[in-house]
């Protein structure tokens, strides 16, 4: 096998060599070239699955679907819901460890998807790019701001098919919002309010980190698991594998979770780029408690964007605002805005100039006053499927293009996670440098644009 990537200075001539080396010493190096397999289009798209409970499950499924789709090899750190999986795949091949598929599969798979914590994202993500392979990765895209700027560089300069599961976003409801705003359904947009609410006793941790320490159980690779976050006592039903999202240390919380889905339509919409300031406000009994602001976030947070205008917005700059956690938009605005209409349980609403666009989470876009646009075109649209389009891209059709390919998806998380920034300081504003990927007055909160990393899981460009 001829050498595809260097560590430390000297050049290493396995696979199997340059991934231990990769995620135990942190030395992971750029190729120069894409030495990822070309693929016919009349073969079929060899793929593996990172991840397979969960979202994971969902997702194997999806790219199962597509006729020209093969599912060869699935992995989880879990053999239980690995077996699982086997059930419906038995001829693919089983891995408990990303690294042993990678080295064992590196010269046989086109493309992988990684359904993993959100920690574990941009690790797997890097070095499957940097073998050539072609990347679906679940939302966020990384865990941190400096880790979606890197990998959608990465992605760019292996030159491979990459998409973020944002799956609304190739839905005919999210493209048809798209492209009225774009008409000028309702003239230039004044302001933009974002929400998800959810039951937070389902969604996410509320306490400090418990005490004790449960056996962790034989199916588990606990230490994998953990990665690149720092190594925690296993306790039974905590983390794994449901509530992880709620812990700094492996999530992004709710707004990590569902701000990916629900920002997209207005962010490429309205042709943003980055915010230049971000405020936010937080649950009280959260931002008094030295306990929990260090390990879980907030269960409720409204979060404020500034953006540079653009010709689509009414002003030089526009204000996104977010919240969760049962915080809802002003509540004077649907009798006024809306004809009384109740906020849905996670949407969008944009107010324009000449009339308002609510975006129900998953459903089609309204307008109002609603006789006043009653008649503003609804534009006709195939439908996408967001798995498929992926495999479609790999086999050359649409151009290779996807929806949320990494060149879009790396600045649309660098923008969501700058929220999970601002939570740790609440009540100020912060004002962001994007070139420079900094906050340049308040110094101390550039330590959440770039977390730490365990040295044996440093991958080099991270």
């Amino acid at each position: 096998m001829s050498s595809i990537l260097t560590f430390d200075g000297q050049t290493k001539t396995t696979r199997r060599t340059l991934l231990k080396t990769a995620a135990t010493a942190g030395l992971l190096a750029f190729p120069l070239a894409r030495i990822g397999l070309a693929v016919a289009p009349n073969s079929k798209v060899q793929h593996a699955s990172i991840g397979v409970g969960g979202m994971g499950w969902g997702d194997v499924r999806n790219f199962a679907s597509h006729p020209k789709a093969e599912i060869v090899a699935i992995c989880d750190v879990d053999t239980r819901r690995l077996a699982a999986a086997a059930k419906q795949f038995p001829n693919a091949r089983k891995y408990q460890d990303w690294r042993d598929l990678l080295d064992k599969e590196g010269d046989k798979v086109d493309s992988v998807n990684v359904t993993t914590p959100d920690h574990m994202h941009a690790p797997i993500t890097m070095i499957a790019l940097a073998m050539g392979k072609h990347v679906y990765c679940q939302k966020p895209l990384t865990h941190d701001i400096f880790q979606a700027r890197r990998i959608a560089a990465a992605a760019k300069q292996a030159g491979v098919v990459s998409q973020m599961g944002i799956q609304l976003s190739s839905s005919m409801t999210a493209r048809m919002a798209v492209e009225m705003l774009r008409a000028g359904a309702i003239g230039k947009v004044k302001e933009v309010f974002l929400w998800s609410n959810k039951d937070p006793s389902k969604y996410r941790p509320v306490g400090p980190r418990p005490k004790k320490t449960d056996p962790v159980p034989a199916e588990l690779d606990w230490e994998a698991w953990c990665g690149t976050a720092p190594v925690r006592p296993y306790v039974h039903g905590v983390y794994h594998p449901t509530w992880w999202r709620g812990w700094q240390d492996f999530g992004c919380g709710w707004l990590g979770d569902m701000g990916c889905h629900i920002m997209d339509m207005p962010y490429r919409a309205l042709g943003l780029g980055m915010p230049i300031a971000v405020k936010a406000q937080v649950e009280p009994k959260w931002r008094d408690d030295p306990a929990r602001r260090v390990e879980t976030f907030p269960t409720w947070q409204v979060v404020r964007y500034t953006f540079p205008g653009t010709d689509l917005t009414a002003g030089e700059t526009i204000d996104i605002t977010w919240s969760d956690g049962f915080k809802y938009p002003p509540a004077e605005l649907p009798n006024k805005l809306l004809e009384g209409r109740k906020y849905p349980p996670q949407g969008a609403m944009l107010i324009g100039e000449q009339g308002v666009m609510l975006m129900p989470h998953g459903a089609a876009p309204r307008l109002y006053p609603s006789e006043k646009l009653k008649a503003v075109p609804r534009p006709k649209l195939k439908p996408w499927n967001h798995y498929h389009q992926f495999i479609d891209a790999i086999l050359g059709k649409n151009g290779g293009k996807t929806q949320a390919s990494f060149d879009y998806a790396g600045p649309l998380s660098e923008m969501v996670l700058l929220g999970t920034v601002a939570l740790r300081f609440p009540d100020q504003s912060l004002t962001w440098d994007a070139p420079n990927l900094k906050v340049t007055n308040i110094p101390d909160a550039n330590r959440y644009v770039r977390l730490p990393c365990r040295k044996k899981w440093q991958v080099k460009g991270l």
